[in-house]
Formats: structure tokens, C-alpha cells, sequence
């Protein structure tokens, strides 16, 4: 196993909701590692969604540890988890997000800016299979085709780590599995770790380990010793 970029000790996380504490996350514990393909895998209300938000510095835990290259995140200030979000983490959401008055190169160029080692938006597009429609508005575009420019400008920072969630919820099937590849090449062609968390089950066949999310823990974790390609997998 390679070097972990990261590992989650004791995560606990909690609301509170009137006179009501909800526990989202009691105590989970695992690791990603350098380079891999993880599919954090569970249904609604699991708390799958929760580990994205704290892993990606979006929001802070209750108790737990939460280490970045052996750095605990969980203890930095709003101006480190800033610093840490805008370089090292990439964010890739079920709605897109994409800003509705840039078009599809501009949305892109605008993370590229972000970084002192950017990728290319040209390069991205092309990538991507959008090398000619950089300048079309996001309302131009097509669900799969503003998902495709979603994740080329997440990745366009060059991050170390790009964090899914539920990519694939808004789309169909044909569509869902051409985002999936432009996940997998990036994990592949750029020896990246991409996470995706999700409630489908078919996409767990194309990641490398498997972390099943129940009731705020961890259930257990899957290696897969052959992953499928992403157009071999089926929901």
C-alpha cells in the first residue's frame, strides 16, 4: 500500500437540532491512500457525505482527528482550512456549481488561477471531450456536458486529492458512465487520489478499495483486486 494522504481517527461529528443532537459521524476510523480510486459507499443519511464536507476542510468535526500528510487538519484555523481547500483539495458536487454568466473556459481558467501549478483549461477541455464548446455558457450545455467542465475545473488546480459527491446522481446512465471516465483518467493519467461518494452500488466496482458507511462508521472496507472500467460497470 502506498502513502496514505489521508487518515481519519475517531471522527465524530454533530447537530443540533432544537432540542435534538443528531449523531452524523460516531467515531469513524480509515485512510486513503496516495494514488487510489475509493468509493465511500452508503445510503442516505449515513454520514457519507459528512466525511466529504470534513475531509475537504468544508466543515470542522465534533471530536477525531482528520491528518493531511500526517498534518491534523481538524485543528487549523479558518485561514489554514482556506489555504488547505484552495490547494490541495478539489471539489466535484451533484449540481454542477458552475457560474452561470462565465463560459465553460472561463469557469475553468478561474481555479487554474487558484494554483502556483495549474493544468491547462485548453488542455482540460480537450480532455474532457469539450475542446469546442469553451465558449459556450453553462446554459448552453447539456447535464453531462456541465458536469465534464464541473470536474475539469476542480481538477484544473492540479489538486492532490478531488473529492465526489454523488457525481453521477442528476444524470443517466450513458451520461453518468462518460463522467466516470474522466474521474478514472485523471486518477490514472495523473497519478491522482480521487474519492467518490455515492449511494450507488454499481460504482463501487470501478474503485480500487471499497468504504461501506453505515450509521457514522466505517462497516468495512473492500479491496477490489480488479476493478472494472468505468464502461463495464452497471446500476
Amino acid at each position: 500500500m502506498t502513502e496514505k494522504i489521508l487518515e481519519i481517527k475517531g471522527l465524530t461529528k454533530e447537530y443540533r437540532m432544537g432540542q435534538v443532537i443528531v449523531h452524523a459521524l460516531r467515531g469513524a476510523d480509515f485512510s486513503i491512500y496516495e494514488g487510489e480510486f475509493v468509493v465511500i459507499l452508503g445510503p442516505s443519511g449515513s454520514g457519507k457525505s459528512t466525511i466529504l464536507n470534513i475531509c475537504g476542510g468544508i466543515d470542522i468535526p465534533t471530536g477525531g482527528q482528520v491528518l493531511y500528510r500526517g498534518t491534523d487538519i481538524s485543528s487549523y484555523k479558518p485561514k489554514q482550512l482556506t489555504q488547505y481547500r484552495r490547494t490541495a483539495v478539489g471539489f466535484v458536487f451533484q449540481f454542477y456549481n458552475l457560474i452561470q454568466n462565465l463560459t465553460a473556459f472561463e469557469n475553468i481558467s478561474l481555479s487554474a488561477e487558484l494554483s502556483g501549478s495549474p493544468i491547462p483549461p485548453a488542455q482540460l477541455l480537450e480532455q474532457v471531450g469539450l475542446d469546442g464548446r469553451g465558449g459556450h455558457f453553462p446554459s448552453q450545455l447539456s447535464g453531462g456536458e456541465q458536469q465534464r467542465i464541473a470536474i475539469a475545473r476542480a481538477i484544473a488546480k492540479n489538486p492532490d486529492l478531488l473529492l465526489c459527491d454523488e457525481p453521477t446522481g442528476a444524470l443517466d446512465f450513458s451520461t453518468g458512465v462518460s463522467v466516470l471516465r474522466v474521474l478514472r483518467d485523471f486518477n490514472t493519467e495523473y497519478k491522482k487520489t480521487v474519492a467518490v461518494i455515492t449511494h450507488n452500488a454499481g460504482i463501487a466496482d470501478m474503485a480500487d478499495r471499497v468504504l461501506q458507511v453505515r450509521d457514522g462508521l466505517i462497516e468495512s472496507v473492500t479491496v477490489n483486486e480488479h476493478p472494472l472500467p468505468p464502461e463495464e460497470v452497471s446500476w
